[in-house]
This record gives structure tokens, C-alpha cells and sequence, in this order.
């Protein structure tokens, strides 16, 4: 039997994982995986992308997922963010520190800016 404290621990070690699963995919975030893309930064990129929306509360609204190779390795690493009746936004040439500004100018304050983002 575990004590509560217990439980609570693993949720939040957790969490990240959750981002992934679960949402009501209000908002698609997609990190391209190919092996260009990892190559060129990607997984950190995608972990950035999981622990902001994590730390920002956003991971009821915001669903982050991975795809492979979506075949502009020079862009690498490239982030797609979806929602309902707006236009798919692209974001290329992504790092860790970009991913804190798209989660803050795009996903929460609801101004896409691929070519801001530099």
C-alpha cells in the first residue's frame, strides 16, 4: 500500500508523460522526429515544449505529440501547432529557448509568429 505522499510523487514524476496522452486538443503541438530532426535538437525541443505546457498549466487545452520526418532536414528542428479553424503554423530552426516564447506569444497569448521567432 502506498501512503498519499507517495502517490503524489509519482504523479507529478509523471506529468510529462501526461502531456503527451491526454488534453482536450484545443491545440496540437507536433514535433518532427525524424532523424535529421533529433539530430538537430529535437527531443530537447520536444521535452521543453512538455515541461512548459506542464509548468504553464496549459496541458488540459494543449496536446503535444511527435511525428517523424516531415522532409525539410535543413529546417531542422520544426515544430507544427494546430488548432481548430486557424491555419497550421510552422516554427523552424527550434531550441529550447524559442519553445518558451512560442508557449508564451503563441499558445497562451494567441499571437503565432513564425518569422518572430528567431
Amino acid at each position: 500500500m502506498r501512503t498519499l505522499a507517495e502517490l503524489t510523487a509519482i504523479k507529478e514524476k509523471n506529468r510529462p508523460l501526461v502531456a503527451m496522452r491526454e488534453g482536450k486538443d484545443d491545440i496540437r503541438v507536433v514535433v518532427a522526429m525524424g532523424t535529421c530532426g533529433i539530430a538537430a535538437g529535437a527531443q530537447e525541443v520536444l521535452s521543453a515544449f512538455i515541461q512548459g505546457v506542464n509548468e504553464q498549466g496549459l496541458y488540459e487545452h494543449v496536446l503535444v505529440r511527435q511525428s517523424g520526418c516531415v522532409g525539410s532536414c535543413a529546417q531542422e528542428p520544426i515544430v507544427e501547432v494546430y488548432q481548430d479553424g486557424k491555419e497550421k503554423v510552422t516554427y523552424v530552426s527550434m531550441t529550447p529557448e524559442k519553445v518558451k516564447r512560442v508557449i508564451t506569444e503563441h499558445l497562451i497569448g494567441g499571437k503565432p509568429g513564425a518569422e518572430d521567432i528567431k
